[in-house]
């Protein structure tokens, strides 16, 4: 049994399967039925198993390049999502305002936002809402579904930026210094369709931040829909324009403008599908290759 053993161990195949495969044989069994038993009940040697897994390495075409060996960042479906993706601060009373059509404060335009970004993968977010609107709603400003703002305090979402009376007039602070102010020390990005322009003329520093790191939005049938071009239709993509760090780009392979007629053989920066398997030699380098063999020949 030990040499049966040993020999069957050295192949690949696990133990129990085969003190299994001997106790039903017996100890004069031959080594073929042994292993004919083995393959009969599914048994596998780990060598073979290791090369059935397909393999994670895919080929890449030359002058391309492969986002799977890069690092976690340029993968979106990574767990620890919350390494490359920006926080993300949220001007309450303009998404509010935005989802109630400039006539109700909807908090339900906020759950939305928030819900967006969420499931993107964001876990850093913030929404900022004056404290006044914890009151009762009146005639002159309306609330729709204010339960949701107690809802996002509890998940340590929401912020109140404060606010009092004195001598029965509300005295307010000032809710978009907060939203730009944690956004700038955050180095995250602000979702408002305000323009900020009184503190862009405030502090240069924010002028350019604003310009940059501004995500407008809209709502469509309900749904709260970012851009896909922040920036214009010559800047970042919007999963760019979320992140910490740029996503590689996508390799693109552009066809030869030339096709067949193309004499610049391997430095030919275009794809030629044509000729997959050629050598893509220059017309010149073929001259010279031809007259080598020439008079290699003329030489013999």
């Amino acid at each position: 049994h030990k040499s049966k053993l040993d020999f069957f161990c050295k192949l690949g195949y696990g133990k129990q399967d085969i003190c299994k495969v001997l106790e039903n044989l017996g100890q004069e069994a031959l080594e073929d039925d042994v292993l004919k038993e083995l393959i009969r009940m599914g048994s596998k040697p780990q060598a073979v198993e290791s090369q059935a897994q397909p393999s994670s390495l895919k080929l890449v075409a030359r002058g391309s390049c492969s986002t799977t060996l890069g690092p976690k960042w340029f993968r979106e479906d990574e767990s620890d999502s919350s390494n490359y993706l920006r926080p993300i601060v949220i001007d309450g009373s303009n998404v509010a305002m935005s989802h109630g059509n400039k006539e109700v404060f909807s908090c339900g335009g906020i759950q939305l936002a928030v819900d967006w970004f969420q499931e993107r993968g964001h876990t850093h977010i913030k929404v900022f809402v004056p404290l006044w609107r914890k009151e009762a709603p009146r005639q002159d400003s309306p609330i729709a579904d204010q339960h949701i703002l107690e809802e996002l305090e509890k998940q340590s979402v929401l912020v109140y930026t404060p606010s009092r009376k004195v001598k029965g007039r509300r005295v307010v602070c000032y809710n978009d210094r907060y939203v730009v102010k944690v956004a700038y020390e955050m180095d995250g990005v602000i979702v408002s369709n305000d323009h900020y322009r009184d503190l862009q003329n405030e502090n240069p520093e924010w002028k350019w931040f604003i310009e940059q790191r501004l995500l407008m939005y809209s709502f469509v049938s309900n749904r709260f829909m970012p851009p896909d071009d922040p920036l214009g239709r010559h800047g970042p993509t919007l999963r760019t324009f979320l992140s910490k760090k740029p996503a590689l780009p996508e390799p693109k392979w552009q066809p030869c403008p030339y096709g067949k007629k193309c004499t610049y053989g391997n430095k030919c920066k275009f794809n030629h599908p044509e000729r997959p398997h050629q050598a893509q030699l220059s017309v010149a380098d073929e001259l010279r290759g031809n007259t080598t063999v020439s008079l290699s020949l003329v030489k013999e």
